[in-house]
């Protein structure tokens, strides 16, 4: 039993706070009622990944019986102090941040094959995929940051649900604080009310790294410039002790700063690192800081969390002695936890929906992607697949939800807002091939992309390419419904391009073919793994013999054709397949009614599959075979072989016929966990051969090839580096930027 001199000291101890709490009852960071102790307040510092080592403290504080009061928090420290506040546990904590696929999370756009198929299309052009918008004067328009947090904010709602009906921080498990910075005043903006997940998501929004949030009219970015220990916000709320946790990242040392990115990171350090000191100097004698010894943990090493959690722990438990004095009872405690729980796991019964549209197209477009099931728990998983689907169709800047209550009724809020940079975008591109013994192709594009022409959709898109192949290109994509199924697609183009003839593998001919093409085509998507289209062209040429024996055939032409194609694509990437399937298969007619030279008739087919072999392994499989039914294409419809992946010892299109055949193999492995830069060796084993008589085709004569490169896939396109050899003695070194399927 307690002394009685020890009894009146500890209420000695408590009387000043609890005579504090009393005078300031409405602050919100207080000891649940009849608690006879100090109100502790924990301040979690941001730092990126190194965030991870608060779930370390927030252990030991719970083995400890410490109770926490209210939680102030910047940028990681927002998300690990918010996901607390919500009720998760420290094990939940833990599996949360080891289990997240921070990889995944720490992107924009959704897997390639949950991408719209129209979008998937354009993986073929060898387009740089970011594109800048440009204003109706000309002036550039960029996004406000590299990622729009399209799926880092989703991943954070989700860890939330729970708490979604709670706008008010302070009905919180624990009562809560973000900070965040208002990016055009630079003052700092604590969050205490709100959406919770937007909060969190605002507090982390790297300036350049991550667009900025808006909230109540505030461009918000992260909190860490104007105050990354809030302390003193953790004073405003009420706490009498604080327990400080400080992750920043150190300047770094004069060795470390090589480049301009070093040195743009150390002039942010120079805002995180003042306003700390500023936080840590305001700390008193009764308050605890504690900082975790992450070595070479930095900011971007999420996959590290493993390692940065027992920092926490160690840091923490050092400070045992002056931390047992905050400690009580184990039933106190229970107490202490009971009165804060407030989170609900289960999915939320939901009643209404309703779109807020912040963009042109029409509200029956966005509402026919959702499937949202009135009367039943809402599916998360499979609202996320819809949303992010909708911002595959690269026309919004973000797209989210909200849960609210209204009259008695729980319902989900979708919000669409539509890219701030747009509608308007260029782009630029460039493809090269060479093969090291001066046969070399080059070509430049630029692009201009108009969207959102109308409610459902509508698109105008122009290419422009000079170099080895010369183009202009341009057409009109209309959906026809809301559900953006049928589709209408006319085009235009005009192009030149050099063709070389070849016999025996020698160069006999170079041909300057020019050509203008029109063409009306139709279809309907086949959700977003494929779609069916068919419609006619018409094209007017000339094949002008540049190099070659005059007696060689060369004058104007006339095509018209009909067409049928039913196409596939679900791999995960067009260039560098893990998983899926990609194929089509297309019925295609000359037509002397649509004024084509010659008739004739063929059928293209391809199908290519990827096969995982493990994580870093795949093995694609490749067949195509291209037949003139009658033997008689005239020559401008010819099939062509060779160059990288399509008889690799070839020079590019110097084997022609009326008939194509491929079978191939390709390892990939990828060599490098660098996601800006993934790189791969490669090997091929390619089989086949053009054909002018059917007759001719057999396996005798099919040619073997095969190749070895390294590829990576970077922000200009695909680039492969290698050397290829074909039956015959062709073989070659060779450089390849582009598309090679």
């Amino acid at each position: 039993m307690m002394h009685p001199r020890s009894r009146l000291t500890g209420l000695l101890v408590a009387l000043p706070f609890v005579l504090a709490n009393t005078a300031l009852a409405e602050q919100p960071c207080r000891p649940e009622a009849g608690a006879e102790r100090p109100a502790i307040g924990l301040v979690l510092s941001g730092g990126g990944a190194r965030g991870a080592a608060h779930v370390g403290v927030i252990r030991v504080l719970e083995e400890l019986n410490i109770p926490i009061d209210c939680i102030t928090g910047t940028s990681m420290g927002s998300i690990i102090g918010g996901l607390y506040a919500s009720g998760m546990t420290s094990d939940e904590l833990e599996q949360t941040l080891l289990t997240l696929d921070w990889d995944d999370a720490l992107q924009d756009n959704p897997p390639r094959e949950d991408r719209p198929f129209r979008r998937k299309l354009e993986d073929e052009d060898f387009l740089v995929k970011a594109a800048p918008g440009i204003s109706d004067k000309g002036e550039l328009k960029l996004p406000s940051g590299l990622l729009q947090g399209q799926r880092l904010g989703l991943v954070i709602k989700q860890l939330t649900l729970p708490v979604a009906e709670i706008n008010d921080f302070d009905q919180l498990s624990i009562p809560y604080r973000a900070v965040a910075t208002d990016i055009v005043t630079g003052h700092e903006v604590v969050l205490g009310s709100g959406d919770l997940a937007t909060a969190m998501r605002a507090s982390m929004s790297v300036p350049g790294a991550f667009s900025a949030v808006e909230i109540d009219g505030k461009l918000l970015v992260d909190g860490g410039m104007a105050n990354n220990i809030p302390v003193s916000v953790a004073r405003e709320m009420g706490a009498d002790i604080v327990i400080a946790v400080d992750i920043s990242t150190p300047l770094a040392t004069r060795d470390e700063i090589k480049n301009v990115l070093s040195i743009t990171a150390q002039l942010s350090g120079f805002l995180t690192n003042a306003n700390a000191e500023v936080s840590r100097a305001s700390l008193t004698d009764n308050d605890i800081l504690i900082v975790p010894d992450l070595g070479n943990i930095t900011s971007a090493d999420f996959d590290r969390a493993d390692d940065a959690i027992p920092t926490g722990r160690v840091a923490t438990e050092e400070k045992i002695p002056q931390l047992r004095r905050l400690a009580v009872t184990e039933e106190q405690y229970t107490a202490h936890v009971v009165a804060r729980s407030k989170r609900i796991d289960e999915p939320p019964v939901i009643d209404f929906v309703r779109i807020d549209n912040r963009s042109r197209i029409s509200d029956d477009v966005l509402n026919s992607r959702l499937r949202i099931k009135i009367g039943e728990p809402l599916d998360v998983p499979a609202l996320e697949k819809d949303l992010n689907n909708i911002y595959g169709t690269d026309l919004y800047e973000n797209v989210s939800y909200d849960i609210v209550e209204e009259d008695g009724k729980t319902g989900v809020v979708v919000t669409a807002v539509e890219k701030s940079w747009g509608p308007n975008y260029l782009q630029g591109g460039l493809a090269l091939e060479g093969n090291f013994s001066g046969s070399n192709s080059f070509t430049i594009a630029a692009s201009y992309t108009r969207t959102a022409m109308n409610r459902l959709g509508g698109e105008w898109r122009t290419i422009v390419q000079l170099g080895s192949e010369r183009r202009l290109f341009t057409e009109w994509y209309q959906p026809l419904d809301i559900n953006t199924r049928w589709f209408v697609n006319p085009k235009l183009e005009w192009r030149s391009q050099i063709i070389n003839q070849f016999n025996s593998g020698d160069k006999i001919a170079e041909y300057d073919v020019s050509q203008f093409r029109a063409s009306l085509e139709a279809g309907r998507g086949l959700g977003f793994w494929g779609e069916l289209r068919g419609g006619v062209r018409w094209a007017t040429g000339e094949a002008d013999l540049e190099v070659g024996d005059p007696a060689l055939p060369e004058g104007d032409f006339d095509q018209g054709e009909a067409f049928l194609r039913l196409s596939l694509d679900t791999l995960n990437n067009l260039y560098f397949p893990h998983t899926g399937a990609r194929g089509s298969i297309e019925y295609l007619a000359g037509v002397d009614a649509l004024g084509a030279d010659e008739e004739y008739e063929q059928v293209l087919s391809t199908i290519l599959g990827a096969f995982p072999l493990g994580e870093r392994n795949s093995l694609v499989l490749l067949a195509r075979f291209n037949t003139t039914l009658d033997d008689d294409a005239p020559i401008e419809s010819l099939f062509r072989g060779g160059g990288f992946l399509q008889l690799s010892g070839f020079e590019e299109n110097e084997i022609t016929g009326q008939h194509l055949g491929l079978l191939e193999a390709i390892y990939l492995r990828r060599i490098n966990d660098f996601n800006l830069l993934p790189t791969y060796l490669g090997a091929s084993l390619e089989f086949g051969n053009t054909w002018n008589d059917t007759s001719d085709i057999t396996w005798d004569n099919t040619l073997a090839a095969g190749s070895l490169f390294l590829g990576v896939d970077s922000f200009l396109g695909p680039v492969y580096v290698g050397y290829g050899y074909t039956e015959g003695g062709n073989h070659a070194g060779f450089l390849f930027l582009g598309n090679p399927f």
